[in-house]
């Protein structure tokens, strides 16, 4: 049986990982909106990782016997002022869930819940992966600058991502 805190942490990083699958079908829009679809097709794959996160922890909770407390989510934002801003907040957006993360696996190591513990290395394994991802893009935003066909050719090439 897991421990409430324990417990009350993950059913937080449901909600975390949930409102951040809404953050990316945001970033999602905004990007289809300045016809960038290879960058909304991009986010919006994160946005489905995302939700199988917050599954994930759901089904552990479950599996676990732990009761699933669904919280409500945050309108995420909806204005961006370029594609570069939408990128560096995901890569901001990544930082902050890896220190989320931490913090469900320190009150885990707390309680002495090393299954928790455990179930966690997954998750911070794909924050590394995550934040990669985010910072090598916002990186090759940078470099683009105004250049608008650079800008078309990432878009192409971001969309083609399965």
């Amino acid at each position: 049986m897991i421990k409430q805190t324990v417990q009350d942490a993950v059913n937080e990083q449901i909600k975390q990982e949930f409102y951040s699958a809404f953050i990316y079908l945001s970033m999602s829009a905004y990007c289809d909106g300045i016809s960038l679809p290879g960058l909304a097709h991009w986010l919006r794959l994160q946005y489905t990782e995302e939700l199988e996160h917050g599954m994930k922890l759901f089904d552990y909770l479950s599996e676990r016997g732990g009761k699933v407390m669904l919280q409500a989510i945050p309108q995420p934002p909806v204005e961006f002022q370029s594609p570069v801003e939408v990128m560096e907040q995901a890569l901001a957006h990544e930082q902050h869930v890896t220190g989320l993360i931490e913090h469900l696996y320190e009150v885990a190591a707390s309680e002495n819940d090393y299954t928790t513990q455990t179930a966690l290395h997954w998750f911070l394994t794909e924050q590394v992966e995550e934040e990669s991802a985010a910072g090598t893009i916002v990186e090759q935003l940078r470099m683009i600058g105004d250049n608008h066909a650079a800008l078309l050719m990432l878009d192409m090439e971001l969309g083609k991502r399965v």
